[in-house]
């Protein structure tokens, strides 16, 4: 059976056009919905979730997920244009998730957000507190200042390190490999498989495998669009405007700063975050649920850590995984969301080894399958070259 698509109108703001926010709900009708917030920002919600709302309605979950104003089905003004950077606030967005509740009568809502998502989630906590019954943090993303955790981890697996991972990174780096795409790569393999395929890649640099996780991972300088699933374009504004992704480089190897480098003279310059999550964690007296998995470079597990031990009801749950297990590993958020909204989120840390045993799913999910392969390839076809 198909969605039904739902809008509301979202009026005309300091010059903004009116435009209609789209949302979908899925399950068993509640007085209390959970709202699921993906990450990016540039993620699509009504499409490229389909099958996660199925899961998540057979497992009993009624779920609420607002398509972000300049993606996908929200991406125009009721003249068809696109909407301006100036519609590109994220308390805009805050205050579109608040009007679809509205629209749906509800109250109070479980709030989960990964990666970006759980920063706009921590925020809704900021700007809408009584409307937040419970709260999924997969990814905490809490602080622009957190850029130094990503490095500090990032340097201390693949530069620092007396290993043979970190040699073979550092010898990339000396044979002219452009730096940020050895760190765009490797990152990628570490989190969706863990150093057993980063091995190999820096060994055959030039292989199929490479090349596919270059062409996934790394950007150039082109906007990345592809409608309906990801579209950057428009709120890469919020990105750099209040996220800082063109923070400067520090002059040190393998900074992730550089990833979104290429970008930077797109979009206006960071101007400062909307709030001090960091600092707003300790008024979080809602039940709070941080997923943070060990393999995240993006989001060290650090962050959750902290937000787990300044926030007054807070159940930190780490899992075998990346980045962002609403991508990775949907299962786990699933199972871990239903806990929350059944008030047993406090035994979530006793089964972490089940979550990590659940199913993976989605395109993420399957992609170390599909790279192992082709990684046992470039291995076979090295040795034959080698042997003549």
């Amino acid at each position: 059976m198909p969605e039904n698509v739902r809008t509301v109108r979202r009026p005309a703001t300091d010059g903004v056009p009116p435009f209609d926010l789209s949302y979908v709900r899925t399950g068993p009708r509640t007085s209390t919905p959970t709202v699921i917030i993906p990450g990016g920002p540039g993620l699509a919600s009504v499409l490229p979730y389909r099958g996660l709302r199925r899961r998540a309605a057979r497992g009993g979950l009624d779920v609420l997920m607002v398509e972000h104003r300049g993606i996908g089905r929200s991406r125009h003004d009721l003249a068809g244009h696109v909407l301006p950077p100036e519609a590109m606030r994220i308390t805009a967005v805050l205050d579109d998730l608040a009007a679809v509740l509205d629209a749906e009568g509800v109250e109070r809502a479980f709030i989960v957000g990964s990666s970006y998502g759980s920063y706009l989630a921590s925020s809704f906590g900021v700007r809408h507190p009584e409307r937040v019954a419970g709260m999924l943090l997969d990814s905490a993303l809490q602080s622009t200042d957190d850029l130094a955790l990503e490095r500090a981890r990032l340097r201390s697996l693949f530069w620092d390190a007396d290993d043979d991972l970190a040699q073979g990174v550092r010898r990339l780096v000396a044979d002219g490999i452009d730096e940020r795409v050895v760190l765009d790569v490797v990152r990628a393999a570490y989190e969706l498989a863990g150093p057993d395929l980063v091995a190999p890649l820096v060994r055959h640099r030039h292989g199929l495998a490479w090349r596919a996780l270059a062409a996934y991972a790394s950007r150039d300088g082109s906007v990345a669009r592809i409608p309906g699933i990801y579209e950057f374009d428009v709120v890469g504004t919020i990105a750099f405007r209040e996220l800082h992704y063109g923070a400067p480089a520090d002059g040190l190897p393998l900074d992730p700063a550089l990833t979104y480098a290429p970008l930077a003279s797109r979009y206006p310059a960071f101007a400062g975050e909307p709030y001090d999550l960091t600092a707003a964690a300790s008024g979080f007296d809602w039940p709070l649920v941080l997923l943070t998995g060990d393999r995240d470079l993006r989001t060290p597990p650090e962050i959750a850590e902290r937000v787990a031990r300044t926030a007054p009801d807070a159940t930190l749950v780490r899992i075998r995984n990346g980045h962002s297990a609403l991508d990775t590993h949907p299962m786990a958020l699933l199972n871990a969301a239903r806990r929350l909204v059944r008030g047993r989120q406090h035994l979530l840390p006793g089964d972490e080894a089940a979550l990590d045993r659940l199913p993976r799913t989605g395109l993420s999910a399957s992609f170390p399958a599909l790279l192992r392969p082709l990684a046992r390839l470039d291995a076979l076809t090295h040795r034959r070259v080698r042997r003549h």
